[in-house]
């Protein structure tokens, strides 16, 4: 039996597990489940092979129209696991951002069903993905730059313009479901009690449409947003001139002083660090 391992302030992180994320389906409908509730379905390297390989199996499956993408527990997924390195995993793996396309280029519609948060990469999943249902207590934001971070995939240009989007990346803060309805970067908010019901209605009714059809409006409208340059726009980190400020990042003190609390502290010293200032 592997060792549970703990942060510096006792939270324990549960070991890599096969059953990290879940598949079923029924009706035409693939259900793909994050399933680290006890992380708030934090993203690590076994979460994103896992992840990619059961939108492949969907991807394949001529029984399966379409996806949905969701979370176990409480959360969507509080985004990348900052506490991975606990467990050294150094099999290959696909990136975030691989799997955040993979679900981008999948022919078939994937749905994100969300409740609790989905910030960081979890918030970034639930972006690219065809459709967004949030339940009412769900938390959106790309929160990153608390820690000195950028997003690994920009998606949120492109989901709520210019000025939102300037907010939503440069404050760091949290929105609530019916805040990230109203610009957009969700499709319909319902109570909690509802979110699984309302998202399979959706999916069934998608499933139940012509397929040849549907999966040819997906690829009309990612069309639309590769001529738009969304492909260049996700692969910043290609431009020379944006690679030579990434790079120069790692000296920022402040950034590197925070990483310090998460190491030495542990979660809850570097929540405290991390939010000073933030009112949400």
């Amino acid at each position: 039996m592997v060792e549970v391992k703990k942060t510096p302030d006792g939270i324990e992180i549960p070991p890599p597990s096969p059953n990290d994320v879940l598949y079923e389906k029924n009706d035409g409908v693939a259900k793909i489940t994050l399933n680290r509730p006890t992380v708030l379905n934090a993203m690590n390297k076994n979460v994103q092979r896992l992840l990619y390989s059961h939108l492949e199996q969907a991807e394949g499956d001529e029984e399966v129209n379409v996806v949905i993408l969701t979370g176990a527990g409480r959360a969507f997924s509080a985004g990348g696991d900052l506490y991975s390195y606990l467990y050294p995993d150094d099999d290959p793996a696909p990136s975030g951002t691989d799997v955040h396309m993979k679900v981008w280029e999948l022919s078939k519609p994937v749905i994100a069903a969300v409740r609790g948060h989905a910030v960081g990469q979890g918030f970034e999943l639930a972006g690219v993905c065809d459709m967004t249902i949030a339940a009412e207590d769900a938390k959106f934001g790309e929160i990153q730059i608390r820690h000195g971070g950028t997003p690994p995939t920009l998606i949120t240009p492109f989901l709520v313009g210019l000025k939102k989007a300037k907010e939503v990346l440069l404050l760091g803060a949290q929105l609530s479901a019916h805040e990230a309805l109203a610009i957009g970067i969700v499709n319909r908010v319902v109570s909690s009690d509802e979110l699984e019901g309302e998202t399979e209605k959706i999916a069934k009714r998608m499933a139940s449409l012509p397929q040849a059809t549907v999966r040819m409006d997906k690829m009309l409208v990612n069309r639309a947003y590769r001529i738009a340059g969304i492909m260049e726009a996700l692969a910043y980190r290609e431009d020379p001139q944006i690679k030579d400020i990434l790079d120069g990042a790692h000296d920022d003190t402040d950034a590197a002083d925070r990483r310090k609390v998460l190491s030495e502290g542990g979660w809850g010293a570097f929540k405290e660090n991390r939010d000073a200032g933030h009112e949400k």
